[in-house]
């Protein structure tokens, strides 16, 4: 099984999770019935998988929990906008 395409998957999904839920609320204008205390667990875990990456020296670890890090911080944004 060729290991590195289920872990570029997961890093795939896992780091664009969050796109749909901004495309919602940027659409809608509206922000109601979203947790904003998922967004912040959610970002202090990609946080501390960034750190975790870059005490590894894993650059595929460190790249998709920084544009992981972006998309949450993009949700938060829009969440305080419209909420």
């Amino acid at each position: 099984m060729e290991w590195y395409l289920i872990g570029t998957a997961a890093a795939l999904l896992t780091t664009f999770g969050f796109v749909p839920q901004i495309i919602k609320i940027h659409r809608t204008k509206c922000a109601k019935g979203v947790s904003l205390a998922t967004f912040y667990q959610y970002g202090v875990g990609v946080i501390l998988w960034t750190l975790y990456g870059i005490h590894l020296g894993d650059i595929i670890i460190i790249t998709a929990n920084t544009v992981s890090f972006i998309t949450i911080v993009a949700a938060i944004v829009l969440y305080y906008r419209y909420d």
